[in-house]
């Protein structure tokens, strides 16, 4: 029995080795010979028109994040927008705003490489109420249909497209120390907007689950 298992054993790595080598000599085909066009189809996450091939990945990956985020909240009153489960929650409305202000930040920080928080007054006295959420984001995130906060998503959201269509592979593999001061590319800190965006929305459908009847 172990004299029939060595001749297949060996046949196996060597055939292995076939594949591998010939794996390694054929041409590797480019994301940009082959884009990916998501607006006819939402799950074709992968490089797309416009865009160089890592950045309009991550783009898609980020489009389908941001469609379920709407599709979990475009049906809310006010009322349920701006309902708190308790003292120590936030509102749907405001942590949908508090992810448009997260969005306003990273391109700061990324397109037109601001430190984190050096950007002006004006800047912070938009966007650092729902960006901290807390308090005043009780106070005054409140009041809003929903379309008013789709359409503050959409016209962040807008700016990044187009400053993506701008930039290449090369700037989004471009690092500085960021998270703990730790080595972090421009792909590690937009993929951070897009899971930030998975993150709030499990706390939105959480605090759905508890809206009053």
């Amino acid at each position: 029995m172990k004299n029939a298992i060595k001749p297949n054993r060996r046949i196996f790595l060597k055939g292995s080795a076939i594949l591998t080598a010939g794996l390694a000599s054929a041409p590797i085909m480019s994301w940009a010979e082959e884009p990916l066009q998501q607006q006819d189809g939402l799950y074709l996450v992968g490089p797309q028109k416009g865009y160089s091939p890592h950045v309009g990945a991550l783009l898609s990956t980020m489009t389908v994040m941001r469609t379920w985020v709407i599709d979990t909240v475009k049906d809310l009153t006010v009322e349920q927008l701006d309902f708190q489960i308790d003292d120590q929650s936030n509102s749907i409305g405001a942590m949908l705003m508090h992810l448009a202000a997260t969005e306003r930040y990273y391109q700061l920080n990324t397109f037109e490489e601001m430190e984190w928080g050096s950007w002006s007054d004006e800047i912070k006295k938009e966007w650092d109420v729902p960006m901290t959420l807390g308090k005043e984001a009780k106070e005054q995130i409140l009041g809003n249909r929903i379309d008013y906060y789709l359409d503050q998503l959409e016209k962040v959201r807008e700016v990044t497209k187009q400053e993506f269509a701008k930039r290449d592979d090369e700037w989004i593999m471009k690092s500085e120390p960021f998270f703990g001061n730790q080595p972090t590319n421009n792909y590690c800190k937009w993929f951070h907007v897009c899971e930030h965006e998975s993150n709030h929305r499990g706390q939105m459908k959480f605090v759905i689950k508890r809206l009053p009847a």
